[in-house]
Formats: structure tokens, sequence, C-alpha cells
């Protein structure tokens, strides 16, 4: 198992499905450059933007948000989004054990809408993460409009 499964894991992941918790996403990354075991590196409150900047472009990380948006002018939804980060300068076998590996930390992270897969900071664009949750969800009453 990839370590995802640990108790300080579970207890950030709680925080980010909790509607009384201010916590709204959380980072993690392999405890080593040989490791296949994942630790928690980081939680927040400052949603989408502020996990765009805990992204280490030398490292494989995976990260788990919350996402809030208005879907008409009376009501908000509530989403959650896995990305996979796979930064340019990421050792070429972490990239290829990635693919595995994210399997592993999908399956304890698992209540999600959408899964993205991010190289760069903008491929975590809160409008464009907006977007295609509202086409996951089915009914747009916005029309398409962010």
């Amino acid at each position: 198992m990839s370590g995802a499964d640990s108790a300080d894991i579970l207890a950030a992941y709680d925080a980010v499905r909790s509607d009384k918790e201010d916590t709204n996403w959380l980072l993690l990354s392999y405890a080593s450059n040989s490791s296949s075991n994942v630790a928690l590196t980081a939680t927040g409150t400052g949603g989408l933007t502020e996990l765009a900047t805990k992204f280490d472009p030398s490292q494989a990380q995976y990260a788990y948000v919350r996402v809030e948006y208005a879907n008409d002018s009376e009501s908000t939804r509530t989403k959650f989004v896995f990305i996979v980060w796979i930064g340019e300068g990421t050792a070429v076998m972490r990239k290829a054990r990635v693919s595995v590996q994210a399997g592993d930390v999908k399956r304890v992270l698992h209540h999600h809408s959408i899964s993205v897969d991010a190289r760069d900071p903008a491929d975590v664009d809160e409008a464009t993460i907006v977007q295609r949750l509202r086409k996951a969800g089915g009914a747009d009453y916005n029309g398409g409009r962010g």
C-alpha cells in the first residue's frame, strides 16, 4: 500500500470533507525519493488558489480539494477534486510509477467528482476546474458560463 491510509492522512481527508471544518485541501508527497509511500505534506484553507502554490516542480504529489461554486443565484454546490501532480523536474522512474501508485492513493481519497492530471499550476486554475465540475455534474443553470 502507499501509506495513504495513515491516521494523519485520513484525518486530513475527513477535515476537507467536513462541512464543519475550514480545511479545504490536503497535499501528499512521497516520503523520500526512493519511497513508494506518501505522507501528508500540508493542508490549508485557501482553496485551489493556495494549493496551486504548494506543488513542487521536482516531485510527483497528490492533492484533494473541496471546491464550492455558485450553481445559480440561489444555491451553491460543493464538489471534491483529486489531483495528480507531476512536476516537470520529477525523476523519470517516479513518473513511470505514478500511474500505478496513484490508484492506491485514489482508493483512499475516493469521494471525488473529477480527477485532474496537472503538470503546471495553470492546470489547477479554479475557473477551469469549476467548468469541468459543471460538465461532470449534469445540470448547468448558467448556460456553461463560469
